[in-house]
Formats: structure tokens, C-alpha cells, sequence
């Protein structure tokens, strides 16, 4: 069974059973739930939804699919077709829409799909509304228009530029630095809209732009989570063609990942790292990241004198964290940035430009800005449980064990030691524990790994 519906939105593999995958009937059945959710929201004459999808084989016929659903409903549609994540976010709040829908399955293989949702703000939906969404689909008591009052379908092409045009306009965005410095950058965007809209960003800012994979057709050329074993052409590519650097991003453009001059990885983590150094470095204050990420975040906040929160993982616990302490920078260790300057989502294309901003005044190369940073290592290991196991109960024991340290429960348990962390979270979905650890060396973070699960096997006598 490949289709999950969860309060962030509904993916899965296209094709097979209805219920079981993401089959046409089922996009229908939750873009409808979500247009009578967004007609709950606020009682008014005209509603406007805003839809956009990366490039997958099958994001055409979803978008059909999920446009024509809301039409039916009497929902105008601002359809920006092949498009960001970000762009659909920035887009929603332009058009003062009533949400938005983008169809894409963000880092996923190409056989996946999904209808990730925004709320009239651009951003994405909370627990409370994601379950709202998933009780009217159970009901499956749905209204729609009559023939007179359906809605209509308006075709905006411009969104792209005009997100581009938002984010030249930020103050920290250094346009004229940057095209002084005459960079030039390999581009892999995984042969979807990254390909499209960064190239015209770096264009835009005076960057040679090597485009590597940038044929927006959905025939993804690796795996296409930005992790350095799927990105040997494109570190291979910086070093043939003398670049400053590469950078690729993921299908949607919401995670980001550099490499240097030298063909090397900056490392994923490190992306909110060097953003956040230079946001910290002109607007000082607070940061926020999930409790997955790197400490590093927490060292250039503190360096910067400014206060940095974990909060628990996924985006909308991140934005919610980053408007409570009122947070100037903030993200994912994923490659995700977030700038409330221009909006509360993730967004590769502002990370891009900032990053370019922070190298041009700065005057340095990317494998000197990364030795600037403390190096930190992590190890990411799960533990199989037998179904029926009382996890919560392991995870208290755990806490209970090790109170004497800093510990964090608001998403399973962190714990906090002087030199690394633990983070033990239990699935939703399937009987397991995932250990995250990081430390200052690789070997010394997978043995935290091994010891934990030494320990929580001996607690649950597995």
C-alpha cells in the first residue's frame, strides 16, 4: 500500500488500486475534501485557489485532475502549471487566494506523486486543518456547483519571475556584489522546474549559469534527494568546468545543496548554516531549526549573540516556532531555508541568492566559508520493533535514564549531551525507532548510534 494520506497532504504511486495508490479517483476525492475545507474557512461569494506542480511524468494529469475538481466546486483556479513550491507560496499570497495545491512529491522517485496544501497564508497546513481535510474525505459529503456557478481556470505564467522579482528586492539580496564577482555555477536541477527557475534567477543576478540536467521532462538522471552519493556528475561537472561551485536542488526547489570549488560537498546541513551566518551578520537575533538538524545552526546563532530554539520536525513546526520567537532565519538541516523577509516557507531560490550574497561580499571561496564552520558528523539508524510494543513507554525510560542531561520531549526524546546529541523518534506509520546522533566525528556519532540501540533493545528485551 503506497498511498499516505497525513495531516501535511496525500502522496503515493501513481497507477494501481483505488485506496491502495494515488489513482485519479483519489486525487479528485482529496482535492475535493480540500475545497469544501477552504470554504469552511471563510463564508464569501468567490473563492481562488492557486495550483502549481514540479515536472513528473504524471503532474500534467494530476493537475487536470485536482483544477478541474475545484472548478467543479466553484473555486476559481490561478493555474502557474509547471512550477516551484516556493513560487506557488509567494504566489498564493499575491493573488490574496483562499490556498493553494502543489502537485509534487518533493525528493521522491518518479513514480510518486502528491497534493501538498497551503492555507490562505501560503503556508502549509497544521495538524488541526490537515485532519479536517481527512475526516470530510471519510465523509465523503462534498457539495458542488451548479452549472451556472462554476468556477473558472486563469493561466499565469509569470509566477516565476515574479518570485525572482520578490526576492532581488530583499534588502540582504547584493545584487551589484554579486555580479561584480563574476561567479560562475553548475546547476542541476534534476530535470525538473529547478532547471527553469534557477537558471533565470543566477541570469538575473549577473551569474554564468552551467546547466546540468535542467530539461524540465520528469525523467529524473538520479535519485533525486540531494544527497552527495547521487550527485557524482554534478561534482564532477564543477571540477571540468572551473565553476565557483555547484548547487542542485530537489524536484519542488524547497531543499538546496552546494558543492565547492574542489568537487567536495558543502554538506546539506550546512546550507542553513552559512545562510543564517550571513542573515545573523547584518539583522542580528533568533533561529530556529528542527531537533534533527545540526548543532551548528546553534553555534552561529550563539556566535552572533542571538538565540536559537529546536523545534519539533517537519516545516509547519518550524514556521510556527520561528513567528513565537520571532525568528530572522530559520529551516531544516535538509537543505531547507525559510526567510520571513519574503515568506514562510522553505525556498531554495532565496537560500541561492543570499548564499551568493554572503560569497561576493565576503570575497571567499566556498571551501573557505565551509572551514569557518565547526564540523559536525551524523549517523541516522532505525530500530525494528515487534508491532504492539509500548514505544512511548521504551522512550520514557530513556528520558528517565538520562535526566541528569538537557533533554527535549516535544518530538520523541532528545538528549542533549556536551560534545554531541541523540534524537530518538518512533514512526507513525510502522513499528520503529529512528536514532539520529551527531558528533564531531563520523565514527564517534554511529558508536552513539550503536550504543542507543544496544540500550533500547535491553529495555524492550528484543
Amino acid at each position: 500500500m503506497t498511498l499516505i494520506k497525513s495531516i501535511s497532504g496525500i502522496r503515493g504511486t501513481i497507477g494501481g488500486n483505488q485506496g491502495d495508490n494515488l489513482t485519479p479517483i483519489d486525487a479528485v476525492k482529496y482535492a475535493a475534501a480540500y475545497g469544501s475545507w477552504v470554504k469552511q474557512q471563510r463564508d464569501k461569494d468567490n473563492y481562488r485557489v492557486v495550483v502549481g506542480r514540479d515536472a513528473r511524468i504524471s503532474g500534467s494529469m494530476m493537475q487536470q485532475l485536482v483544477m478541474n475538481t475545484l472548478i467543479g466546486m466553484g473555486i476559481d483556479v490561478v493555474d502557474l502549471d509547471l512550477s516551484t513550491t516556493p513560487t506557488v507560496e509567494v504566489a498564493v499570497v499575491l493573488e490574496h487566494a483562499d490556498g493553494g495545491i502543489i502537485l509534487t512529491a518533493s525528493h521522491n522517485p518518479k513514480q510518486w506523486n502528491a497534493l501538498k496544501l497551503l492555507n490562505h497564508e501560503g503556508e502549509f497546513l497544521n495538524a488541526a486543518a490537515g485532519q479536517e481535510i481527512l475526516d470530510i474525505a471519510d465523509a465523503e459529503n462534498v457539495s458542488f456547483a451548479e452549472v451556472d456557478d462554476l468556477g473558472t481556470i486563469l493561466r499565469n505564467d509569470a509566477y516565476i519571475d515574479l518570485h525572482i522579482d520578490e526576492i532581488l528586492e530583499l534588502e540582504l539580496v547584493n545584487v551589484n556584489a554579486v555580479k561584480a564577482a563574476g561567479f560562475k555555477v553548475v546547476v542541476d536541477g534534476v530535470n525538473s522546474t529547478g532547471g527553469i527557475a534557477v537558471p533565470l534567477l543566477l541570469e538575473a543576478m549577473g551569474v554564468h549559469p552551467v546547466k546540468l540536467f535542467c530539461t524540465p521532462n520528469g525523467e529524473f538522471p538520479h535519485n533525486p534527494e540531494p544527497l552527495k552519493e547521487h550527485l557524482t556528475d554534478l561534482m564532477e561537472a564543477v571540477v571540468k568546468e572551473n565553476a565557483d561551485f555547484g548547487l542542485v536542488v530537489d524536484p519542488d526547489v524547497d531543499r538546496l545543496a552546494f558543492v565547492d570549488e574542489n568537487g567536495e560537498m558543502f554538506g546539506e546541513e550546512y546550507t542553513l548554516v552559512a545562510v543564517a551566518d550571513y542573515v545573523l551578520r547584518h539583522t542580528p537575533g533568533n533561529t530556529v531549526s528542527n531537533m534533527s538538524s545540526s548543532r551548528a545552526l546553534r553555534d552561529i546563532t550563539e556566535k552572533h549573540e542571538g538565540n536559537y530554539t529546536a523545534s519539533a520536525v517537519g516545516e509547519v513546526n518550524v514556521v510556527t516556532e520561528m513567528k513565537a520567537t520571532k525568528a530572522v532565519i530559520g529551516g531544516e538541516g535538509n537543505g531547507g531555508i525559510i526567510y520571513p523577509e519574503l515568506h514562510y516557507g522553505r525556498d531554495s531560490l532565496v537560500g541561492i541568492a543570499l548564499f551568493l550574497s554572503h560569497l561576493a561580499e565576503e570575497k571567499i571561496a566556498v571551501s573557505k566559508l565551509r572551514a569557518t564552520y565547526t564540523s559536525y558528523f551524523m549517523s541516522k539508524k532505525k530500530i525494528q520493533l515487534t508491532p504492539g510494543l509500548d514505544v512511548d513507554g521504551i522512550l520514557k525510560a530513556m528520558t528517565e535514564k538520562y535526566n541528569n542531561e538537557e533533554i527535549n520531549t516535544i518530538d520523541g526524546v532528545k538528549i542533549d549531551f556536551a560534545e554531541n546529541w541523540v534524537h530518538l523518534r518512533k514512526s507513525n506509520t510502522e513499528p520503529i525507532i529512528r536514532i539520529y546522533t551527531e558528533a564531531k566525528s563520523q565514527k564517534i556519532a554511529d558508536e552513539l548510534a550503536d550504543r542507543f540501540i544496544a540500550e533500547i533493545k535491553s529495555i524492550a528485551n528484543l
